[in-house]
């Protein structure tokens, strides 16, 4: 584990840093706070000790940039002082110090504070990563890892506003993967999942690197194209279409499943006043022209109003 130390005497510089290295520790070591504090923004440390009083920038002073600041992860502040005082305790501690160690430092109880940090800071990454797990999960659709509907809706949602303050259009497109009844009847539920997947991973190699693409709801699929009008959403739209029609879909027993999209696009261009539900329901209507008109085929909801 690394360790930013830092200290303006370089006795002190050595004797910490040799011992943090016999316990296993990876130190850095800077002489002055500001030094201290342009290593901190360059590059995460998990451990900080820092000598109360240094030129430039003070212990306390750092800690509290330090508490100011967002990191990768938790900063464990461990503050240096030959102060002896209460006062001077409470200060550094509402500074936002974790911990103190008295000067001159005793090897022993570094040792062991060193060692009640590193517990705190495993603790904190592994709580971090619960929350990052639960809150992908929250976020995504657990079978073809895509984002679920309610977050794709917050998205689409989120886009509209931002596209209409730099005065650019939002495009939809949802995608229905046809037959899909017929491949669980032909095949089995199992493979319907792999044919679900499949294409969730064709459509996302497919579409633009800044597009938005959700599972909408059973076979039906979700992009959300910022800056886009029809023209734009259409040819992306298609590209997923043909992408999928071209290539069959191999099952592990060696059978050959062919694979279709029916989709419908709409866009807000020159409809400043369009919510996010009129473009879910024209994107929809498009689609159900698209697979009465056929199937494997992309319909704009111009063309979906005009046949209806």
């Amino acid at each position: 584990m690394r360790i930013l130390l830092a200290d303006d005497d370089s006795v002190t510089q050595r004797l910490l840093s040799r011992t943090l290295q016999i316990a296993g520790f990876d130190p850095v070591v800077v002489g002055d706070g500001l030094a201290a504090w342009e290593r901190l923004q360059a590059e995460y440390f998990p451990i900080l000790i820092v000598d109360w009083v240094m030129p430039g920038l003070d212990g306390p002073s750092l800690i509290r940039q330090v508490r100011k600041t967002t990191f990768s992860g938790y900063v464990y502040t461990i503050l240096l002082t030959s102060r002896q005082a209460q006062d001077d305790r409470v200060d550094g501690l509402e500074s936002g110090a974790d911990d103190f160690l008295t000067k001159p430092v005793d090897l022993r109880e570094l040792r062991a504070r060193l060692a009640v940090a590193s517990r705190i800071i495993q603790l904190e990454t592994r709580l971090r990563e619960a929350n990052a797990r639960l809150a992908y999960q929250a976020s995504h659709d657990r079978l073809t890892d895509l984002f679920n509907r309610p977050t794709i809706t917050e998205y689409a949602e989120s886009e509209l506003a931002r596209m209409r303050r730099t005065g650019q259009s939002l495009s939809l497109a949802l995608l229905d993967l046809d037959e899909f009844k017929a491949i669980n009847d032909s095949y089995g539920h199992m493979a319907g999942d792999v044919a679900l997947r499949h294409v969730g991973q064709r459509i996302t190699s497919t579409v633009r690197p800044y597009d938005w693409v959700g599972r909408w709801g059973g076979e039906e699929f979700l992009i959300v194209l910022p800056a886009a009008d029809m023209a734009q959403a259409f040819a992306v739209a298609e590209r997923v279409r043909s992408s999928i029609a071209a290539e069959a879909l191999s099952l592990d027993n060696e059978q050959q499943v062919t694979l279709t999209l029916s989709g419908g696009v709409t866009s807000s261009a020159g409809r400043d006043d369009v919510s996010v539900d009129t473009l879910f329901a024209e994107a929809d209507k498009a689609l159900y022209s698209a697979k009465h008109a056929g199937r494997n085929r992309i319909m704009c909801a111009e063309e979906a109003t005009a046949a209806s």
